[in-house]
């Protein structure tokens, strides 16, 4: 484990769309060292030796594994970018090999899968988190502000939606799994669930729709949680979406929240868009005021690891939160089958 005055030495495991775009700028923005990178394409391998300069480069991840049994080539973290039916295999190797472990979202594939890796950390004593990245979104951190705050007063209905128009959908493997790994529910789904009850707290009913209308997975997906604390959260994920909803909208006894785009998605609520630096609107009926962003990013989880792992403060998102997200979408997936509400225990 590297002292607090020295960089950390990070391993990014997989360099597609999430290892090369979303977690090696992210780990070198937050002053972290990408000190290895594992991928078996051979144009991948090419493009990180030139975008990373100095990383050492492995075809497996048995290969750094191996490699890190050698003090001076040992990360201090492995960043687990690869598929997700893949990520217990992978998570519980790098526990093994006593590393501490980002995984990227999902954990797992079910909650059993998520709750194996957590246990197994544990029992070893080895650091592990998940990237739930979507915590840090300006919407979010700016609502959990008005939820300390009270600006809202008490919340009865969330509503996020992550409506794209994607009728020919891209040729990734998300969109083309047939297995279980693929498919909306998991990808942005995981994402929804992890919003709503890091907001409201835990759910003890789901309800949901799940439907393949373009691709070989699910590519519809609604999905309506109660909480025990009494907020609902209606959550929508869809590709076939020719006009997109508004991105957020919070209502309280004391006002909305209402957010009208995201990550410069195109619809029909652009003119509401509040402009820079703001979050979205408080809305009270016909009279409404910008809400200032909340301070930060998505960098601030890389950096969260750091101090977790140099000043040994809390985790930036605690590990059991993707096994009680995992719960969640495992009961989406009966509630869909079977057409009816299921309960969750506890």
């Amino acid at each position: 484990m590297a002292h607090e005055d020295q960089q950390l030495k990070v391993a990014v495991v997989g360099y597609g769309m999430a290892g090369r775009l979303i977690h090696t700028p992210l780990v070198l923005a937050a002053g972290l060292r990408v000190s290895d990178i594992v991928t078996s394409d051979p144009a991948r391998a090419a493009a990180a030796r030139r975008e990373v300069p100095g990383v050492r480069v492995h075809t497996g991840l048995a290969a750094l594994l191996t490699a890190s049994t050698s003090p001076d080539a040992r990360p201090d973290l492995v960043v687990l970018g690869t598929p997700t039916g893949q990520h217990v295999e992978h998570a519980l190797a790098v526990v093994a090999g006593g590393i501490p472990v980002v995984v990227d979202k999902p954990l797992a594939l079910d909650e059993s899968g998520a709750r194996r890796v957590v246990v197994a950390a544990e029992a070893a004593g080895v650091p592990l988190t998940v990237f739930h990245n979507h915590r840090w979104d300006d919407e979010q951190r700016t609502l959990a502000g008005l939820l300390r705050a009270g600006t809202l007063g008490t919340v009865h209905r969330f509503e996020r939606r992550w409506e794209r128009w994607r009728p020919a959908s891209p040729a990734r493997w998300r969109e083309t799994a047939v297995g279980d790994d693929g498919g909306l529910l998991l990808d942005l789904g995981v994402h929804l669930v992890d919003s709503a009850i890091a907001l409201f707290g835990p759910v003890t009913s789901v309800y949901a729709e799940i439907r393949a209308l373009m691709t070989a997975t699910d590519d519809d997906v609604f999905l309506a949680l109660t909480h025990a604390s009494g907020t609902l959260s209606h959550l929508s994920a869809g590709s076939v979406v020719g006009a997109p909803g508004p991105r957020t909208r919070v209502l309280g006894s004391s006002g909305a929240f209402l957010v009208t785009r995201f990550e410069g998605t195109v619809g029909p609520f652009d003119a509401m868009d509040p402009g820079p630096g703001m979050a979205g609107w408080h809305v009270h009926g016909d009279q409404r005021s910008a809400v200032r962003c909340a301070p930060g990013g998505h960098v601030d989880f890389y950096r969260g690891v750091g101090r977790w792992l140099t000043e040994g403060g809390p985790a930036p998102v605690d590990p059991w939160d993707a096994v009680r997200n995992a719960a969640v979408l495992d009961a989406a997936r009966r509630s869909a089958a079977s057409g009816s509400t299921v309960a969750l225990g506890g």
